[in-house]
């Protein structure tokens, strides 16, 4: 009888023992494999940052959302400028080169020429995190040098393709400058043509200091943004780009903004 109980204390104790190895095992690969990398809300690097905001809107006092266009610019991009231009407001543009800055020059001089922000989108939207560094480098800095021979101005925010990121990307984006932005609003314009959706969508995912990503090239999009702008204004929103959600704080390169 004393030979079997500490037998079964045994094989208990083992079992203990190779259940917390399993454990420390699974920590140590988690801790090996998770990539981090610097990052901060909108509100958070305002609230470190100190002085005077230039302009008439101040997201420290009004209830702020960044509205954000990814992909273009496309043969869609003029009548969403017109919109925003009626409603005298202004959006960040993430550019993409390839068959956008490269093909639709002119409505990128249009965008800058009417007072919007203008980010780097990349050239071909690969995943910047499945590339080696020179060429996620590349990808970047040759959106940059497009954008900047277009409108004489480079850019100081991008956005990574499908929001993937990690210390890689980072550091090249530190390198040339950039601030990474991400997002806590998306309508997944790319997967319907519905506007009411696209809408809804928005509507139900806004909070104050959010960043709104659409897709001007989509179908169903730019015809529900005066949709989307007027219930955000009945709502108490001030529609803003991201630098004017971050102001005072100035985007620091290599940064990831994500509210």
């Amino acid at each position: 009888m004393l030979f079997n109980t500490r037998k079964r204390r045994s094989r208990i104790l083992i079992a203990v023992a190779t259940a917390a190895a399993a454990v420390v095992a699974v920590a140590v690969t988690l801790a090996l494999t998770v990539t981090t990398y610097d990052h901060t809300s909108p509100r958070a690097a305002r609230a470190k940052a100190s002085g005077s905001v230039a302009g008439d809107v101040d997201c420290r006092k009004a209830k702020c959302v960044a509205l954000s266009f990814d992909g273009g610019p496309s043969p869609t991009t003029p009548k969403l400028l017109d919109i925003l231009k009626q409603q005298h407001l202004h959006a960040t543009f993430f550019v993409q080169g390839k068959g956008h800055i490269s093909k639709y020059p002119d409505i990128l001089r249009r965008i800058a020429d009417e007072g919007h922000e203008i980010g780097n989108h990349t050239w071909n939207h690969k995943r910047l995190t499945d590339l080696d560094e020179d060429d996620a480098r590349q990808e970047l800095s040759r959106t940059q040098d497009a954008i900047e021979k277009i409108t004489g101005t480079r850019p100081v925010l991008m956005r990574p393709p499908e929001g993937r990121t990690n210390r890689k990307v980072a550091k090249v984006c530190r390198e040339l400058g950039l601030a990474q932005v991400l997002w806590s609003v998306t309508a997944k314009d790319y997967e319907t043509t519905d506007s009411a959706l696209i809408t809804k969508r928005v509507l139900d995912q806004t909070h104050r200091d959010g960043i709104i990503l659409l897709h001007d090239l989509h179908k169903g999009t730019v015809p529900a943004v005066p949709g989307i702008l007027k219930a955000l204004k009945q709502r108490g929103y001030t529609v803003v780009t991201v630098s004017q959600l971050l102001a005072p704080a100035k985007p620091q390169p290599g940064m990831v903004y994500r509210p």
